[in-house]
C-alpha cells in the first residue's frame, strides 16, 4: 500500500466534491485524535487542515486546497525540505537559533515525553509508544497509548511531523487566509508539527481532557521560512461538575494567555465554546477551555507566538493533574458510573456527528478505522430518553452545558 497511491485516492475523493474536513493517513503514519475548525471563523473554510491534527496532517491540507473548486494537488512525498532539516539536525543539537520547524518539533516531542512520564507515575502502567516513519521519509511521529490502566481507561498522546509540497493552485487558495504566502512560485514546500492528547479516566468524578497544539510553515527553496502560523487549545469534559475544578482549569489557561495578551483568553474561550457544541443535543460537550488557529505575523511576531504556544502547552499538567489527583480515588456508585457512560456517549456523538475530520476520515477509501477513532473512550452507553432527576448533580451539569459559564 504505497503512500502515493493512497494519497491519490484521497485527493480523487476530494475532487469529487466531498465537503467534510479531512482525516486520512499515508501508509506508515499513525492517526490520533481530532482537532477543530472555528465555526465563527472570519473566513469560510479557514485552516481546515487542523481538523485532523496529530493523526496525519497532510490530507486535511489537501482538502483545504480543493475547497471552493481549487485545482491542483498537494504532493505529500517531496523530500527536499525534509533532507535539509535532517542535515541540520545531524550537524548539531537544535537551539534557539535553529529554524522554527526544528524548534517546534523538539518542543512537542519533549513535552510528549514529559506528559507520558507524569501520567505513568500517576497510573502505575506504561504507555505503549509506537514510533513510525512516513514512506520515503518526509516525517513521522510517536503515538503513545495507555489502555486499561489503573487510573485511565484510555489515554493517548501523539506527535506527528509531516513534510510535503503545495502546488500553485493550493497556494492561491490558501492566500485567501494568509496574504503573506508567495505569489510568484509554482510550488512551496510545507511542514506541519503537532502534539495531541485525549485522556479518559475510569473514575466518573475525574474529567476527560483533550489538548492539541500545532505549527504550519511554508518554506523557500533554500529552507528559510516563507509563511507560518500556530494553532491549538485544551478543553475539559467532566461527567460530574466540581466548580472548583473548572475554575482551576480555566484559571491556568487564562494565566498562560494573559501573560501574552489580555485579549487572548476571552477570545479563545468563546471560540472553544462555539466549536465543542453538540447541536443536535443543544449542549456543549464539556466546560470548555481555549481554542485558536491562524496565529501568524498579522497578530504577533514568530518568537512571541511560539512563546505563547510553549506557555499554553506547559500549563497543561498544572491545569489537569491537581484535578485528577483529587478525583481519581473518590468513591462512586454504580449509578454514577452509568451517568459517566451516558456522558461519554455524548462525547462520542460529537466526534462522530460534528467533528469534520472524523467524518471525512471514515469516508476516505481504505481508512485505518482504529486510528481515526483513537480519541473515543473504551466504553460508552445510550439509554432511550434518559432524563436526569430534577435538582440532581446530573441535571446541574446539563444546565451548565446548555448555557456555558464564565469560570474566571
Amino acid at each position: 500500500m504505497a503512500t502515493r497511491r493512497q494519497g491519490q485516492r484521497v485527493l480523487s475523493l476530494l475532487r469529487n466534491g466531498t465537503r467534510q474536513s479531512s482525516r486520512s493517513q499515508c501508509a506508515s503514519t499513525s492517526r490520533m485524535f481530532s482537532s477543530h475548525q472555528n465555526p465563527a471563523a472570519k473566513r469560510p473554510g479557514a485552516s481546515v487542515w487542523l481538523t485532523a491534527a496529530a493523526i496525519g496532517f497532510a490530507v486535511p491540507l489537501a482538502y483545504q486546497f480543493y475547497s471552493s473548486n481549487a485545482q491542483g494537488s498537494a504532493k505529500l512525498d517531496a523530500a527536499s525540505l525534509f533532507e535539509m532539516d535532517m542535515r541540520t539536525k545531524q550537524e548539531g543539537p537544535v537551539t534557539e537559533n535553529s529554524p522554527m520547524r526544528l524548534r517546534m518539533e523538539k518542543f512537542v516531542k519533549d513535552q510528549q515525553q514529559e506528559i507520558i512520564r507524569a501520567i505513568e507515575e500517576i497510573d502505575g502502567k506504561k504507555f505503549f509508544q509506537d514510533k513510525w516513519d512516513r514512506d520515503h521519509g518526509n516525517g513521522g511521529g510517536i503515538t503513545a497509548v495507555l489502555q486499561d490502566g489503573n487510573v485511565f481507561e484510555k489515554a493517548g498522546v501523539a506527535v506527528s511531523i509531516i513534510y510535503g509540497t503545495l502546488p500553485k493552485a493550493a497556494i492561491e487558495r490558501m492566500r485567501a487566509d494568509h496574504k503573506n504566502l508567495a505569489t510568484d512560485v509554482d510550488s512551496l514546500d510545507f511542514f506541519v508539527a503537532g502534539l495531541s492528547l485525549v485522556f479518559h479516566p475510569k473514575n466518573p468524578m475525574a474529567p476527560t481532557v483533550h489538548l492539541n497544539y500545532r505549527y504550519f510553515e511554508t518554506a523557500n527553496p533554500d529552507g528559510t521560512s516563507q509563511a507560518w502560523w500556530f494553532g491549538g487549545g485544551s478543553d475539559l469534559t467532566p461527567s460530574y461538575l466540581f466548580d472548583e475544578d473548572a475554575i482551576h482549569f480555566h484559571k491556568s489557561l487564562k494565566k498562560a494567555c494573559d501573560s501574552h495578551s489580555k485579549d487572548y483568553y476571552p477570545r479563545f474561550k468563546k471560540w472553544c465554546d462555539e466549536y465543542f457544541y453538540n447541536k443536535h443535543r443543544k449542549e456543549s460537550r464539556g466546560v470548555g477551555g481555549i481554542f485558536f488557529d491562524d496565529l501568524d505575523e498579522s497578530e504577533r511576531d514568530q518568537e512571541n507566538t511560539f512563546a505563547f504556544i510553549q506557555d499554553c502547552l506547559k500549563s497543561f499538567l498544572p491545569s489537569y493533574l491537581p484535578i485528577l489527583e483529587k478525583r481519581k480515588d473518590m468513591p462512586f456508585t454504580e449509578k454514577e458510573k452509568e451517568w459517566q457512560q451516558i456522558r461519554r456517549g455524548r462525547y462520542v456523538e460529537f466526534n462522530l456527528v460534528h467533528d469534520r475530520g472524523t467524518a471525512f476520515g471514515l469516508h476516505t477509501p481504505g481508512p485505518r478505522v482504529e486510528s481515526i477513532l483513537m480519541s473515543l473512550p473504551r466504553t460508552a452507553s445510550w439509554g432511550y430518553m434518559h432524563i436526569p432527576e430534577p435538582n440532581s448533580r446530573e441535571q446541574r451539569l446539563v444546565d451548565v452545558l446548555q448555557k456555558p459559564k464564565e469560570w474566571v
